[in-house]
């Protein structure tokens, strides 16, 4: 079955910087468009990247110059590198794929960015 794993989430000071991982299982990882979505406390889910089967890239407008979305079709894993961090950017992130019209979704890695 289809599985998503997130890590690397943690407490961070402002303007410091965090790797998330995704690793996945279950589908043909490279034939398919990955996406990381974060949750706010009290706040609808929201799309921060995406990457397509041939690496093109998409980042909301808050997250523009600050993080990079890559991904590994050897590992089977996708990658969220985060810098200049904002209190802002606190939230669970989310690793995502659609799959013949089916979302699915990780656990959640919880980033907090505070002094």
């Amino acid at each position: 079955q289809v599985q998503l794993v997130e890590s690397g989430g943690g407490l961070v000071q402002p303007g410091g910087s965090l790797t998330l991982s995704c690793a996945a299982s279950g589908f043909t990882f490279s034939k398919y468009w990955m996406y990381w979505y974060r949750q706010a406390f009290g706040k609808q889910r929201e799309l921060v990247a995406r990457i397509s089967t041939e690496g093109s890239t998409y980042y909301t407008d808050s997250v523009k110059g600050r993080f990079a979305i890559s991904r590994d079709n050897a590992k089977n894993t996708i990658y969220l590198q985060m810098a200049s961090l904002k209190p802002d950017d606190t939230a669970v992130y989310y690793c995502n794929t659609i799959i013949i019209g089916s979302n699915y979704w990780g656990q959640g890695t919880q980033v907090t960015v505070s002094s």
